[in-house]
């Protein structure tokens, strides 16, 4: 890996912000795509949650801002008002140096479109980051000019594309340059994505930027079993368990995010809640007291696990396995960030067997364990009893119960008698195949 963020001549401004939040050493996908970035290429890069996407764009972008020119320069669209929040907050973070003002223009659905318009009329930011609808408004409003803007970013194009923004994208793309730079992120590159890329990108940079395990080997990666417990109590007793620093627990809906944050409450927790129906001045607010330590349990559901960047979380607990396995990932991946340790706990009923099964056949592997006298210790595979029946399939019914017995007297030695006991009874089985042989042979020949 690279050895410093040195090579990418970055503006000093930008390495001093560096410095400031601890960033020694790119991440691979910056290592790889910084350079084609500021070389002015297009590209296309997938990687993993957590990996360092917003950085590999925000830095050579921002290392380019002209600020001597009040022209929109960049467009940043993203599938969500807390994505937007998110990297705004990265952005102004790095520009804090600046010698001179950069401008930053956010715009997302929730908030004063009008109180926009007047500010937009009297100047135009030199970066644009925002929801694709309300820049879109903006740029019909004839109050948002990205004419003038050279590089567009697509940041969470599969989230993009499953919330149906994508035909709002297009509208926005078709409206700047014809020599425009687009950089698309996502974690995953679906199909159905192709035709839009085609029409904008012209012999892009395609990186993707492989991981040795679907999940970051920092995270250690927790299945507990509910079976006839109450899961409300289970999770209470996760979060008393240790001295976790602050947890996110995820559900599949927001019902049940609103049951267990009603239950923890009455256990005397402070507990915030994220999902859908929470109006965004509100879910705004909640992320600020989050940030600040004001909430150490947050109960969400998945637009948290790709939507909101919450830094410092220690354990992540999954009420539920999500509809969509793909949110597995995301969520895992709110935690072990940036080379922290950190702990998934999923939570599953027998009944879920099927789950599991398909989230351990996106290659993730699960530590079995279980709650005894208020610690958490190993448990036992939970296919144990198919992986031992298959050993014993082949094993004859007459064995079993000396198998059984040797077990349970533990001499020494056991195993060997167990071995000869085996070996004598198919010594004995070949010779009756032998007789049993002979006698046929016999009557053949008589016949």
């Amino acid at each position: 890996m690279t050895a410093s963020f040195n090579v990418f001549q970055l503006q000093p401004f930008l390495m001093q912000a560096l410095a400031d939040i601890n960033f020694k050493k790119p991440t691979k996908v910056q290592e790889k795509l910084i350079p084609v970035i500021s070389a002015g290429r297009s590209v296309i890069g997938q990687s993993a949650t957590g990996s360092g996407k917003t950085h590999t764009f925000l830095l050579p972008m921002l290392n380019n801002l002209n600020p001597d020119e009040r022209r929109v320069q960049a467009v940043i669209t993203t599938p969500s008002r807390e994505l937007a929040y998110q990297i705004q907050e990265a952005a102004k973070q790095l520009i804090q140096h600046s010698p001179k003002a950069l401008h930053i223009g956010l715009y997302v659905g929730g908030t004063d479109k009008q109180d926009q318009i007047d500010k937009l009329n009297r100047h135009q930011p030199q970066l644009v980051i925002g929801t694709p609808g309300r820049i879109l408004d903006l740029i019909r409003s004839q109050a948002l000019n990205i004419h003038t803007a050279q590089q567009l970013v697509v940041d969470e194009a599969d989230m993009t594309l499953d919330l149906g923004f994508l035909n709002v994208i297009d509208q926005i793309a078709g409206r700047m340059p014809a020599d425009l730079q687009m950089l698309v992120f996502s974690a995953t590159m679906p199909q159905k994505l192709t035709p839009f890329l085609k029409k904008y990108m012209n012999n892009p940079v395609m990186e993707e930027i492989p991981v040795e395990s679907v999940i970051s080997p920092t995270i250690d990666n927790w299945l507990i079993s509910t079976k006839s417990h109450d899961k409300n109590s289970v999770i209470y007793k996760l979060l008393t368990i240790g001295e976790p620093y602050l947890v996110l627990i995820f559900a599949n809906t927001k019902e049940r995010v609103q049951e267990i944050a009603r239950y923890l409450k009455g256990q005397g927790m402070t507990v915030a809640m994220i999902h859908g129906d929470i109006k965004p001045r509100e879910r705004k607010r909640v992320m600020r007291d989050v940030q600040n330590l004001k909430y150490q349990f947050v109960v969400a559901t998945d637009l948290a696990s790709r939507g909101i960047d919450i830094e410092g979380v220690s354990h992540v607990i999954n009420d539920d396995i999500p509809n969509d396995l793909e949110f597995f990932i995301h969520r895992v991946g709110r935690t072990g960030r940036n080379g922290m340790p950190g702990t998934a706990i999923t939570l599953y009923s027998p009944g879920e067997e099927d789950k599991v099964s398909a989230v351990e056949a996106m290659g993730i592997k699960f530590k079995p364990k279980a709650i005894r006298d208020g610690e958490i210790v190993d448990s036992y595979d939970r296919n144990r009893r198919e992986k031992r029946g298959a050993r014993h399939d082949k094993l004859d019914p007459s064995l079993i119960s000396y198998v059984k017995n040797a077990k349970k007297k533990v001499k020494p030695g056991y195993k060997r008698r167990i071995r000869t006991k085996i070996s004598d009874k198919a010594r004995m089985d070949r010779r009756i195949e032998q007789r049993a042989a002979a006698r046929k042979a016999r009557k053949d020949r008589k016949g």
